[in-house]
């Protein structure tokens, strides 16, 4: 992904720094041929950036991804109950 000058900020991952995300890395490299991840903000237009897990289950809910991995749960749309309102992004709701 670039820029709209076609610049990027390409960061390396150090096994020792963070090695959760250094094997998420590696195995999308055995699945994939490709070692590299495109790490983007997490917000929709017009809403400020995800700060917490319950933002970022209801901005998963409201958009059309399909799947969201919060620390060692993966979520997946199909299985999710569906939220009854977007009302300022107040919605009660369950992670089951």
């Amino acid at each position: 992904m670039t820029h709209v000058d076609y610049s990027a900020q390409i960061q390396t991952v150090a096994e020792a720094d963070h090695p959760r995300y250094y094997r998420l890395i590696k195995a999308f490299q055995q699945l994939t041929g490709c070692a590299v991840l495109v790490n983007t903000s997490f917000n929709v237009r017009g809403e400020p950036i995800v700060c917490t897990p319950e933002d970022a289950y209801r901005c998963f809910m409201w958009t059309e991804m399909d799947y969201l991995v919060l620390g060692d749960f993966l979520l997946d749309k199909l299985d999710q109950k569906p939220l009854v309102n977007n009302v300022g992004w107040q919605t009660e709701f369950e992670l089951d």
